[in-house]
């Protein structure tokens, strides 16, 4: 199959996911513009304690293009569809760079299925991008993995990127008083050389009631596969232990009180 039938809407068996490990369910959603093997590094730290899941978007990897544009708020709609359709919930999920967009957005459209979020170089608003919405020129490696995988032939890359272009153009769109109504524990998690400004994530972790914060030093964008032992260390021990009660509050002292 080339791709879907022009004029049918997405249907959820066509998202292409891969299944690793044994335990709680986490599902991880890769960054625009690539596919699943890169977050591969990630799925091999974090399989020995979760069963996780690697589902592909719209337009990524093995899963074809829909016609018409793409959005963040498509994405989450899909994946909500994959969640309920394939992984026991609630569920962890993680998400780095769209897909920490995509998996926020799921977040706050139901948060009965996510029971922990963690946001990976990713934003809630998209003036946080130092670039803004100008990514600048593809790597020839994007298009090269695009073309290894796609139902859809390499001819249909530049489709796609036009379709990311785009929505990164118009969104995400959310405001601090948008995220206040998040129950979800979430870890924010940036590189100290991020795409993301400091100053972003540090208010995503202000508006958010039960956020952490994390700033990976010496990292950039791609902090996952850079230094990747840290990073694998810094999730897992947020997805799979309590809080620990800390000896001088200040936030969390003022949330308690208030």
């Amino acid at each position: 199959m080339n791709g879907p039938t022009a004029g049918k809407p997405f249907r959820v068996e066509q998202t292409w996911f891969a299944e690793y490990g044994q335990g709680p369910p986490a599902v991880l959603l890769h960054p625009g513009g690539v596919d699943a093997r890169s977050l591969q590094i990630t799925v091999d730290g974090m399989s020995p304690y979760f069963r996780v899941y690697t589902p592909e978007r719209r337009g990524h990897g093995r899963t074809p293009d829909v016609d018409g544009p793409m959005s963040y708020e498509a994405m989450a709609e899909d994946t909500i569809a994959f969640l309920e359709a394939n992984v026991p919930g609630p569920v962890s999920l993680v998400g780095c760079s769209d897909g920490a967009v995509v998996a926020l957005a799921v977040a706050m459209r139901r948060p009965d299925l996510v029971s922990r979020l963690v946001c990976v170089a990713g934003v809630f608003n998209r003036s946080g991008w130092m670039n803004g919405s100008d990514a600048g020129e593809v790597p020839d490696f994007i298009r090269q993995g695009y073309g290894e995988l796609s139902p859809d032939g390499a001819v249909h890359f530049d489709v796609v990127m036009g379709k990311l272009d785009q929505m990164h153009a118009t969104g995400p769109s959310y405001t601090a008083q948008d995220l206040a109504t998040l129950p979800t524990r979430t870890l924010i998690m940036i590189g100290d050389d991020d795409e993301v400004s400091l100053e972003h994530a540090a208010a995503m972790y202000r508006a958010l009631p039960e956020a952490e914060l994390a700033v990976v030093p010496g990292t950039s964008h791609g902090l996952l596969v850079e230094k990747p032992e840290l990073c694998n260390l810094l999730i897992i021990d947020f997805l799979s232990k309590a809080p620990v009660p800390t000896f001088a509050p200040i936030r969390r002292a003022l949330d308690v009180s208030g």
